[in-house]
């Protein structure tokens, strides 16, 4: 069936981010494999077409290319963002000593997790480095919320740990799309919100691993400024198209244009 484009109601565009961001830098692609090597390959391999690293504990322990701060300055070098993604969670003296570390190395968005105490003092020595505060993780649904041990629901969870955060001062959320407007309507659109668990409508990829999940265009639409696709793109039978794909489908959003029925 052939398609043109044609705007968008204004109406469904109504939690769609305004922040100055450009459209290309809102997909971020987390480099969850074994070695700096595979990472650096990953990088030339997707060019101008992820401008947007995510950092996560696997590729940070790796123990080739130099450790992870060097493959940070590497990424940098080369005008490429990084999200330092350890959702940090440890003494407060400590958590403020780890996102130091971090601070004047060009590293955009670091992810804190935790008590009060531990955000408060995340955000007392993150400088420019912005920081995300965990909600909770799209691998977990109610039933894991309830073997947890929380009396409350995934909503009200969410909404908690994101009203003290905002307060404390941290710049944004880790959050569903899921949650995502509720968050939206409920604290506005000054924070930032960035999204995982990204999938086809129908969720056969990883199933055990995301349980809480949304597609591209219902994430941004839902409130999200950045979303994270990983596993879409990574199993993809050619990666660097799959990503430039949804970079497409960022950028119609973002123009505020969708392909229509003729």
């Amino acid at each position: 069936m052939a398609t043109n484009l044609q705007p968008r109601p204004d109406a469904s565009m109504a939690l769609l981010s305004a922040k100055p961001v450009p459209a290309s830098e809102r997909l971020i692609f987390p480099l969850d494999v074994e070695t700096v090597d595979e990472a650096k390959r990953y990088v030339d391999l997707f060019g101008d077409a992820v401008c947007f690293y995510k950092l996560g504990l696997q590729i940070w322990l790796a123990s080739d290319g130099g450790g992870c701060s060097a493959f940070v300055d590497w990424l940098v070098q080369r005008t490429k963002k990084v999200m330092v993604d350890l959702k940090m969670f440890d003494v407060p003296a400590t958590v403020k000593a780890a996102v130091k570390q971090l601070r004047r190395r060009g590293v955009t968005f670091a992810t804190v997790h935790g008590n009060d105490g531990m955000l408060k003092a995340a955000v007392e020595s993150k400088d420019d480095v912005k920081l995300l505060a965990v909600t909770v993780l799209t691998s977990l649904d109610q039933g894991d919320i309830k073997d947890l041990g929380f009396p409350c629901n995934v909503s009200d969870l969410v909404r908690s740990r994101a009203k003290r955060a905002l307060a404390i001062g941290c710049d944004g959320v880790i959050s569903s799309g899921i949650e995502a407007p509720m968050l939206r309507q409920q604290f506005g659109s000054q924070f930032l919100v960035v999204t995982p668990g990204i999938r086809p409508v129908e969720n056969n990829l990883d199933p055990h691993n995301q349980k809480r999940t949304v597609d591209i265009e219902q994430a941004f639409l839902n409130g999200a400024d950045y979303i994270v696709v990983g596993t879409p793109i990574r199993k993809a039978s050619d990666p660097k198209a799959k990503a430039e794909e949804c970079q497409g489908r960022i950028a119609r959003l973002f123009n505020r244009t969708m392909p229509v029925p003729e």
